[in-house]
């Protein structure tokens, strides 16, 4: 196979259809926009969630709910994942770096330790936020929290 003998697949290219080019095409006169109205017209454009008048489904659902703008959103890191980092790259001080490096989180994420799991190695943990059973899994094992 080069290059220069290449085509697509026996089927799935079908043929243009050319529209307003005369009665011999077949797709002259009204050009398939059929008879009078607005959608026969040019520069035709209907408004996004229009439904001919019936109440846009939009408008028919009920408002609920808000965003808080002050939210912070963590991402969540077991010291369970924690715990097979630093036995796979046989790490004591845990980062933020550390973990982006394992690609376990985005360099814009902000980190939360969570307590699920177990843990046993003495480790140094950097983190923008603790869970309370993190916080004491990490310190039963003589390890440090530094919150950033």
């Amino acid at each position: 196979m080069e290059l220069h003998n290449l085509k697509p697949a026996e089927g799935s290219v079908h043929k243009e259809k050319r529209i307003g080019r005369g009665q011999g095409s077949g797709y002259g006169g009204t050009s398939t926009r059929g008879h009078k109205g607005a959608k026969s017209r040019s520069g035709f454009h209907t408004k996004v969630g229009f439904e001919g008048g019936q109440m846009p489904l939009q408008r028919r659902l009920p408002k609920f709910g808000f965003k808080n703008i002050n939210r912070k959103e963590f991402k969540g890191i077991n010291i369970s994942t924690l715990q097979l980092l630093a036995d796979k790259k046989s790490l004591t001080l845990i980062d933020v770096d550390a973990l982006i490096e394992a690609g376990l989180v985005k360099k814009n994420d902000k980190v939360k330790i969570l307590g699920n799991g177990t843990l046993t190695a003495k480790l140094e943990v950097r983190a923008h936020a603790f869970s309370n059973s993190a916080v004491k899994a990490i310190e039963a094992q003589q390890g440090t929290v530094v919150k950033l």
